[in-house]
Order: structure tokens, then C-alpha cells, then sequence
């Protein structure tokens, strides 16, 4: 049986709030694929930090560093994704919380200096695990189907344009889901993306988004494209995208190819 493979693409884009107060881009991102076997896992995570934090750059490049340790750690050791819950989870995040921690530390700070969100997925042949702290968003869909799917929507905080963080005490909002199926499509992606992205009145993907994105991955191969991710680069840094949102903005678009 032929292994069925992912192809992707992936840009941080600063905002244009960022640019002016001269913080840079406070985004990480990052998206591989793990063959393991007779199968192979994507796993894609995005962090954005906190724009309030001094250090949230350093945050979210750690959030992202430390917890896709623990899953290819996991993963190479021969788990599978049914083995991963939100339990085991939790204890990789006191894993990124202890870095950022010894990291505050160092700098002689506090964490919440380094606060940043958490979005990571990891889909297989048969399975999705979803692992999300904060706002941004996951958007997934089914092999054969046209609609998509939600798993875990932007969680907002307390109070408004507020969400919340890996540094949160005692212990961080996780949203968890494993979901089972075949899917073939994903897309992972910061705060600055959602307006653009969501239908926040229907709660729901916007197929008017998404559906454009992913035709230039129609004809991409197995692993990271990057003239087209050059490409998403341009249109996250164009006028069009500006006018709706001055955040900074990650995101990652996969399609599960023929290898």
C-alpha cells in the first residue's frame, strides 16, 4: 500500500501595530512530518505571544520548541496517537512551562513576561489530536467531504481582547481533542488570522477563506513547499490583509498528497 503523504506551506507575517511599536513578530510556527512505521503523523504548531509581555517572542518561539520535543519524543518512541491524552498533554505543557520559567529566570523576570498561546495538531491515517491554550485557531476537513470542521474555537478571556496563556496560574485553559476519522486537510493558525478566517456570527470555518487557500496545494508535492509559502508571506504582508486585521499573523495550510 502506497503512504500516503503531506505537502504544506507556512509564513508569520508582523503586524502592522507591531511594526510601528517596534516590537517585531511576536509569532512561532512550525510544521513537519514524522514517517513512524507504516504510517506517518503531521504535526504543525503555532504560538502567539502575548503582545502585553516584554519577551513574548522568546515565549512563543519556546512554546513551540519545547512542546514539538515532547511529541517527537513521544512519537519515536513508538506511541501512537491513540496513546496521547489530555493527561499526557498537560505534562508536556509543565514541560514548555518549566523552560519558559527557567528562561524568566535567567533574564530575572517573570513569566508572564513570556506569555504566549498554545495551537498544535497532529493528525495520522485514522486519527487528529488537537491541543490548544488561547485564542488562534484549527480548521480541519474530512477526506471526501466539502464542509470544515472547528475542533477547538478561539478562547477568549475574562475580559475583552483577552485570551489566555501557557503561563496562566495555577494552570493553564487546555482545550483537547482527539478525533477519529481521515482527514485531508488542515489549517493551524495565530489570532490575526480569525477574522479573516471564522464566522464568528454561525461559528464556523468561512469556505470563502479557505477553499481559495488551498488551490495552489492541489498541485504541490509531499513536504514543505516553499515558493508557495513565499507566496502566503506576500499575501499575509498585502494591503488586502492589512485593512482587516494589524496583528501579527500565522498560518499554516496541509494537504495530505500521494507520495
Amino acid at each position: 500500500m502506497k503512504m500516503r503523504r503531506w505537502g504544506w506551506i507556512g509564513a508569520c507575517s508582523t503586524g502592522s501595530s507591531h511594526i510601528r511599536a517596534g516590537t517585531g513578530c511576536q509569532d512561532n510556527a512550525t510544521c513537519m512530518e514524522l514517517v513512524l512505521g507504516d504510517d506517518t503523523v503531521l504535526l504543525a504548531v503555532v504560538s502567539d505571544g502575548a503582545g502585553s509581555a516584554q519577551y513574548a517572542a522568546i515565549g512563543s518561539r519556546l512554546v513551540v520548541e519545547s512542546f514539538t520535543r515532547c511529541a517527537i519524543s513521544h512519537l519515536r518512541a513508538q506511541h501512537s496517537l491513540e496513546d496521547i491524552t489530555q493527561e499526557l498533554v498537560r505534562e508536556w505543557i509543565d514541560d514548555v512551562r518549566n523552560r519558559i520559567f527557567q528562561s524568566a529566570e535567567q533574564r530575572a523576570t517573570e513569566p508572564r513576561q513570556m506569555a504566549a498561546t498554545l495551537l498544535a495538531a497532529m493528525i495520522c491515517s485514522e486519527r487528529a489530536i488537537i491541543c490548544h491554550i488561547g485564542d488562534g485557531a484549527c480548521v480541519l476537513r474530512r477526506k471526501g467531504a466539502s464542509l470544515w470542521e472547528v475542533p477547538s474555537w478561539p478562547a477568549h478571556g475574562e475580559y475583552a481582547s483577552s485570551t489566555y496563556f501557557v503561563t496562566d496560574d495555577p494552570q493553564p485553559h487546555l482545550q483537547f481533542a482527539s478525533i477519529e476519522g481521515q482527514f485531508s486537510e488542515l489549517a493551524i493558525f495565530s489570532d490575526g488570522i480569525e477574522r479573516l478566517a471564522l464566522d464568528f456570527h454561525n461559528k464556523n470555518a468561512s469556505e470563502r477563506f479557505f477553499d481559495p487557500m488551498f488551490a495552489p496545494l492541489a498541485k504541490a508535492g509531499p513536504g514543505r513547499d516553499r515558493a508557495l509559502s513565499v507566496s502566503l508571506r506576500k499575501y499575509l504582508d498585502s494591503p488586502r490583509v492589512l485593512e482587516r486585521t494589524d496583528d501579527d499573523k500565522s498560518l499554516v495550510l496541509a494537504r495530505r498528497v500521494s507520495p
